[in-house]
């Protein structure tokens, strides 16, 4: 039988290894944007994996509080951060990774460590090809 030279179309469902590619793309661009990495990282790095809106605000540089507040009421409606409001006055609201949140934290460190490792080389790349962003 001979093959026809004429090239398939690979089944993403085959690419992405999973049964609903369209649920790993919602999924990785909801968790995969910039503000919500932070975001999670940030909150492990905190004592409890715990912290209130402004100490947040604080320690992402570049994070505006439309941002901020857009990122935290996603990852707390797909489960990987809760919101506790406490009635003080002011009212005191604090935010904290889930054990769903928290299985995050080893791919997305793994993310943040191939960035460390290859940031030079992708600078090398851009520059190669007239970009020196």
């Amino acid at each position: 039988m001979k093959k026809s030279n004429s090239k398939q179309p690979l089944d993403s469902a085959y690419v992405c290894g999973h049964e609903d590619p369209d649920a790993v793309r919602e999924l990785l661009t909801k968790v995969g944007d910039k503000w919500s990495i932070f975001l999670i990282l940030t909150l492990a790095k905190l004592p409890d994996m715990r912290a209130r809106f402004s100490e947040l605000e604080r320690a992402i540089p570049g994070v505006s509080q439309r941002m901020l507040t857009l990122t935290l009421r996603t990852l707390e409606r797909d489960g990987l951060l809760t919101r506790e409001m406490f009635p003080e006055v002011p009212l005191r609201v604090e935010y904290e990774l889930t054990p769903l949140g928290r299985s995050l934290l080893r791919p997305m460190q793994g993310l943040v460590d191939w960035v460390t490792e290859n940031w030079k080389l992708v600078k090398q790349a851009r520059t190669a090809f007239g970009d020196a962003r």
